[in-house]
């Protein structure tokens, strides 16, 4: 559960400046595409293994992309490394195996660790 909230304390604490036109790349992008991803994988193992978040993790996604507000390429790779997520694990996982409960804590962990360290560098 700390790792769900650590996911949603980046999302509120990226209230960096506005960058709605802005079309450079900002010094935390990658660690914004990675953790869309781990949300996409997230998003599509969390449902397949019962647990019962409906649109959870897509709507952390989407809290995520209006709270940077990225335009252009900077949108565009973000939503890519979602679908990427996504439609990775939807493309090996048919139904929840011990593999899977794996990779989510996996992810959980993961993502935890860089919504920190965004916040931690980053954060107003």
């Amino acid at each position: 559960m700390k790792k769900i909230i650590a996911i949603g304390s980046l999302l509120l604490c990226l209230a960096l400046p506005a960058r709605a036109q802005e079309t450079a790349p900002a010094p935390f992008d990658a660690d914004l595409q990675r953790l869309a991803e781990i949300l996409g994988a997230l998003h599509y193992l969390r449902a397949v293994c019962g647990a019962n978040d409906g649109q959870r993790w897509r709507n952390e996604m989407q809290a995520l992309v209006d709270a940077e507000t990225p335009a252009g390429e900077r949108r565009r790779k973000i939503v890519a490394s979602f679908n990427r997520g996504y439609r990775g694990f939807q493309q090996t996982y048919r139904t929840c195996t011990p593999a899977a409960d794996i990779a989510i804590r996996r992810y959980l962990d993961e993502g935890a660790k860089i919504a920190r360290d965004i916040t931690a560098r980053y954060a107003n």
